[in-house]
């Protein structure tokens, strides 16, 4: 059944921070509640933990209710940011106190804490205390800790913040090969859209304490729903657009409603929400933009380049489309793939119709061969 929450609202001084949510985590998934702070993640986390009593609404996990369970009744494993190992136990015991709580015989224990060590590799660890561990082998410690009872859930508040960017992403990478190996019901908790990427199955995005939108990575990456989760996770290419035409698969929209020239028109793939004579806003992921000294594809415009912005491997591009004051887009491309020669330089930045789509505020839960809005046959 995984964790199930109906309708939960939690308010502190007056102030909601949670409103009405419902969410639903399936078994065994890796499920990733990103927002930015204040806006309701570690709340909701709390409430599943049985850590904060929710004003209204239910919670479940494993298959039962467990609203008015204290947190040591849920069979959770919580794994916090600070780690929260007792720094006078030794690994073997900081991971055997959970079991030796529950009653579980020494010889038994000793077969699961050294079944835990082995997953997380950390075998030759188990006389350590904690100050003697790297912040990565300690977070392992704590996942080990948290997964040794097999608990029916596995909650994670920001696991990976205090952690340099290597570790960060070694501990990212032996997160997921854990999860994937013990198929436990995982609930995890960041801030970070790169991060939340790598590892969910599904991520909610949580803006003012309710979910704007429930997808798969490549969804919520490259097809939000609304403007909060576009500019969140860094496509904010977002034009205000006049429907002008539908021909078959294409749709034609021009950008005066941004009080521009209307010698800009633009080509869309036709979605079934689009109607004539109405205007929609379009989001165009910055990755989706060809930049080139050529012109190439269906929608093409001359840009001078406003800003050039290192980012590891690639370049984010800002560029202003010439001859129309006030109109720009960021495009972000392999340094290997694009030579700019300054930063006055005229570029063409170029997308295909199908790099477009509505921020219809909808949330595309069914199935892909199923959603309307990818259905291009519709229109034939």
């Amino acid at each position: 059944m995984g964790i199930i929450l109906k309708g939960i609202s939690k308010s502190y001084d007056g102030q909601a921070v949670l409103k009405n949510l419902n969410l639903k985590i399936n078994q065994g998934e890796f499920h990733v509640l990103l927002g930015p702070s204040g806006n309701g993640k570690t709340t909701a986390l709390s409430v599943m933990a049985g850590l904060v009593n929710p004003d209204s609404g239910s919670v479940f996990i494993g298959g039962g209710e467990v609203t008015s369970l204290s947190p040591d009744k849920r069979n959770i494993g919580f794994v916090f940011q600070d780690h929260a190992l007792f720094p006078h136990l030794q690994v073997f015991d900081n991971i055997a106190y959970g079991l030796r709580v529950r009653g579980i015989k020494e010889k038994k224990i000793k077969k699961i804490v050294a079944h835990y060590l082995e997953l997380v590799r950390l075998q030759d660890m188990y006389n350590k205390y904690p100050f003697q561990l790297s912040g990565g082998q300690k977070q392992r410690i704590a996942i080990a800790r948290a997964l040794a009872f097999k608990p029916d859930a596995l909650l994670m508040d920001e696991p990976l913040s205090h952690l340099d960017a290597l570790e960060c992403e070694r501990i990212r990478d032996e997160l997921k090969r854990i999860q994937a190996a013990t198929r436990v019901t995982t609930c995890y908790v960041t801030h970070d859209h790169s991060e939340a990427s790598a590892l969910a199955d599904r991520i909610s995005v949580l803006h003012k304490g309710r979910i704007e939108q429930i997808e798969r990575p490549e969804e919520i990456f490259y097809h939000p729903k609304t403007d909060f989760v576009a500019k969140f996770v860094g496509a904010d290419n977002i034009l205000e657009a006049r429907l002008v035409e539908i021909n078959g698969n294409t749709t034609i929209f021009s950008l005066n409603s941004l009080g521009l020239t209307d010698q800009l028109k633009i080509k869309a793939r036709t979605y079934p929400v689009f109607a004539r004579n109405t205007k929609h806003r379009l989001c165009l992921h910055p990755e989706k933009i060809v930049v080139s000294h050529t012109p190439k594809g269906k929608n093409n415009f001359l840009a001078r380049i406003i800003d050039i912005v290192p980012q590891g491997a690639v370049f984010k591009i800002i560029g202003e489309i010439v001859g129309l004051s006030g109109l720009k887009l960021r495009a972000v491309v392999p340094k290997t793939a694009f030579k700019i020669n300054s930063n006055t330089e005229k570029i063409w930045f170029s997308f295909p119709p199908d790099a477009l789509h509505p921020l219809c505020g909808r949330s595309c839960r069914a199935a892909i061969p199923q959603r309307a809005c990818n259905n291009i046959n519709l229109f034939k």
